[in-house]
């Protein structure tokens, strides 16, 4: 089986000598408390929780997944797993993040998401459970109302609760406006929840002794489509206004999904049949209450992807420097073997290199937009704030549906590396391609991710955080464009920037004639930006090189992974956008009954 070492040093890097956190988060108000010496501590805490609680129950709990009880409708997790959120709730991990306000340490979310990344490479499936939760509890911090906020904010920050979303239904997944669970109101202001939703993780199991739904419903005159939906609040316990829990609630897990990876994460079907629960968000604001934890879910959902790919990366490296096969091209490389180590052939190399110049550039990236979102929640200075918000609202299509497809192909690289013993269940590496095709598919599929990229974020809203992101790169460029040692990253990164603003004009010139070419080059554009944006993370890697305090031996790794990215994965722009220029009518000009 794999083993899962922390990438603390390049998480360092990245963090502190790339993006400058370190002074970030001393001028952030309200960040005072995250110091070097203190974000160091939560770090190698970090490390070990991740490395010796959660990555040895990884295997054997995709082995014996979860178990539904039909007689009592509960759910047992895998072995361990509950002694492994017990010792999460006793390091006080699930405040991490929260406000001091609501009883948390408000460390920045930057911090708390590189704890994520590290959860999400020992143990995908026992990450979901506080994925969730973190996603709930914005909901209520933002939307709630102050008795909502103490009834059911506090226990899940304590740890003692969990959340979900309950939005999908089996007539209804990205089209909300199909949803038919409804909500009737009682005298004493609660409302009675009734209908089936599909696909919720943690919606049943044994970790805690209350569960907190988030539940979409539609009000009894509610108007049509997604303009009447509201959200609501239905504890798996009944819970009053002054916070006393009551008796179990009239809902329950249907059915439990048996699924092609995360087999250790509870993904459920749940029946509310008049449930007891409070509505949160106001009448009909659903949907603004929902993309709070839709938001915040998809960032995450990009973070477990570049958990993968840096749990496939060290599989996949560490085999590659030990299984003997064959002699390198050149000559025997280890003479005294009777084989030369994977690692000296030239394909092997490609693909270790593709791994890890995704592993550690969108690792930049990732931390780069948890940073914007950390600088629009807590800056001081309401056009700082403004263009954070922004930055992040643009990013968050690229972190999910960039990272989560370069998951795919790390994973997939790393099975290759290992041959037909990756095919093995024993070696540990094909858990991480099941596990991580996932990443694609919930909280937005890539195609949804691309469709809010181009047709809202660029379209709709005229390209505001883009245009923030570009002009950081160009004043990059020139800042750098003198330095010798930069030159063979300024100058295609400069070249490339131009064409990227120049093709998102051309594609905005094209919709205006024909709406479908915002479909058609959607998915082809979130590469094309999501590579151009991993290119300036690398550039910006190699620049801060100079002033590191890294060894040399890394600085010299940093350097040539940096140049493998800019001469082997950037110019696969030049594909995306030949699709995208190949125009609408290659997709839609064929009849629907000549597809077979």
């Amino acid at each position: 089986m794999t083993q899962y070492k922390a990438p603390i040093q390049d998480i360092r890097f990245a963090l502190n000598d790339v993006l400058g956190a370190e002074a970030l988060f001393q001028r952030l108000p309200g960040f005072e408390s995250a110091t070097p010496d203190i974000v160091d501590a939560v770090l190698e805490e970090a490390a070990r929780f991740a490395e010796q609680v959660l990555a040895p129950l990884n295997a054997s709990a995709d082995q014996e997944g979860c178990t539904l009880d039909k007689a009592t409708a509960s759910v047992r997790t895998p072995k361990g797993f509950k002694e492994a959120y017990e010792k999460f709730v006793e390091g006080g991990w699930p405040a991490l993040t929260i406000p001091a306000a609501f009883g948390g340490q408000e460390l920045p979310e930057t911090i708390g998401v590189i704890f994520k990344e590290m959860i999400d490479s020992a143990n995908m499936s026992w990450s979901n459970f506080p994925m969730l939760s973190h996603g709930a509890s914005e909901a209520l911090k933002v939307h709630g109302e102050k008795w909502q906020q103490d009834a059911f904010l506090t226990p899940i920050i304590e740890g003692r609760w969990t959340g979900t979303m309950c939005l999908t239904e089996p007539q209804c997944g990205t089209d909300l406006g199909l949803l038919k669970t409804r909500a009737e109101p009682n005298a004493d202001g609660s409302y009675r929840i009734s209908g089936t939703k599909i696909f919720i993780t943690a919606g049943e199991h044994d970790l805690t002794d209350n569960i907190i739904h988030l539940v979409l419903a539609r009000l009894p005159d509610a108007p049509p489509g997604v303009k009447g939906i509201s959200l609501f609040i239905v504890p798996k316990f009944k819970v009053d206004q002054q916070g006393k829990v009551g008796a179990r609630n009239s809902l329950a897990v249907g059915s439990i999904e048996h699924k092609m990876g995360i087999h250790a994460s509870v993904t459920c079907v749940m029946n509310f049949d008049q449930a007891e629960g409070w509505l949160i968000g106001g009448p009909n604001k659903g949907l603004n209450a929902m993309f709070t934890m839709m938001n915040t879910a998809r960032m995450a959902v990009g973070v477990q992807g570049l958990g993968q790919i840096e749990r496939g990366y060290q599989s996949s490296l560490d085999y590659a420097r030990n299984r003997l096969q064959m002699r390198a091209a050149s000559g025997p490389k280890f003479p005294d073997k009777p084989a030369d180590p994977l690692i000296v052939h030239a394909d092997v190399r490609r693909m270790l290199l593709t791994q890890k110049s995704f592993a550690e550039g969108c690792r930049v990236l990732a931390l780069y937009a948890y940073m914007q979102h950390d600088i629009s929640t807590h800056a001081a200075d309401p056009q700082e704030r403004k263009r954070g918000e922004e930055l992040v609202s643009f990013l968050t299509p690229i972190v999910k549906g960039l990272l989560t497809e370069l998951a795919q192909e790390s994973t997939y690289d790393a099975i290759q590396i290992f041959g037909g013993h990756g095919f093995i269940v024993e070696t540990g590496v094909e858990q991480f391609a099941r596990d991580a095709r996932i990443t694609t598919l919930y909280e937005g599929t890539t195609q949804i991710q691309a469709n809010d990229l181009l047709g809202r974020k660029i379209l709709q809203l005229q390209g505001a955080g883009l245009k923030h992101f570009l002009g950081e790169i160009s004043a990059f460029c020139q800042a750098s464009a003198n330095k010798p040692d930069l030159g063979e990253f300024i100058a295609p990164l400069a070249i490339v920037t131009k064409e990227w603003s120049d093709l998102t004009q051309e594609i905005a010139r094209k919709a205006q004639a024909n709406v479908e070419e915002v479909g058609a080059s959607a998915v082809d554009y979130l590469f094309y930006s999501g590579y151009v944006a991993v290119a300036y993370c690398w550039a910006r890697s190699v620049a801060a090189l100079e002033s590191s305090a890294q060894s040399a031996a890394f600085k010299e790794a940093k350097r040539h992974t940096a140049r493998f990215y800019f001469s082997r994965i950037l110019p696969r722009i030049h594909h995306h956008g030949a699709a995208i220029r190949a125009g609408a009518d290659t997709l839609m000009a064929m009849p629907d009954s000549q597809f077979g």
